[in-house]
């Protein structure tokens, strides 16, 4: 954002619409919570007053994933998941993100079986993976964070 003067020494503010569409997405995040296992309560926690995800724009999930743009996997996902959790990421609509939440949903965690997928990336493109079993709600705020960066630098059209 650029702030150039006038001849008639007044102030104005340019920018370009690319990077003003980058930071209105960056603080709109809808997001569609698919919880599958013991993660969730770590994901439930980062809406309380404690950690308050709605500062940073995310605060209301919405549970229909064509109003949603941000994909959040939280726990294991079983390979009798797995094609309707790929039918729910091709309702959504573009642009679309995906956040793997807890070990199990990035590598399949502890469980080496013929029923878990070994990471969700074999199924549908991540943007944000958020280690840890669970993860630390601050650990969720920082891929948070890390994912508003991603969608600001992003090319918006």
């Amino acid at each position: 954002m650029e702030v150039a003067s006038s001849p008639q020494n007044s102030t104005f503010v340019t920018s370009k619409i690319e990077d003003m569409i980058g930071w209105a997405r960056k603080f709109s995040i809808f997001q569609y919570p698919f919880v599958t296992a013991c993660c969730g309560m770590e994901y439930m926690s980062t809406a309380c007053s404690h950690y308050d995800v709605d500062r940073f724009g995310a605060g209301l999930p919405r549970f229909s994933p064509r109003q949603s743009d941000v994909l959040f996997v939280v726990g294991t996902i079983s390979h009798k998941m797995a094609p309707v959790l790929k039918q729910i990421y091709d309702q959504m609509a573009d642009p679309k993100w995906v956040v793997a939440f807890g070990v199990c949903t990035c590598t399949g965690g502890f469980y080496d079986n013929y029923a878990t997928v070994m990471g969700i990336d074999t199924i549908i493109p991540v943007d944000v993976y958020i280690p840890g079993c669970p993860p630390r709600p601050e650990n969720v705020l920082d891929g948070l964070i890390k994912l508003q960066e991603k969608i600001q630098r992003q090319k918006q059209f």
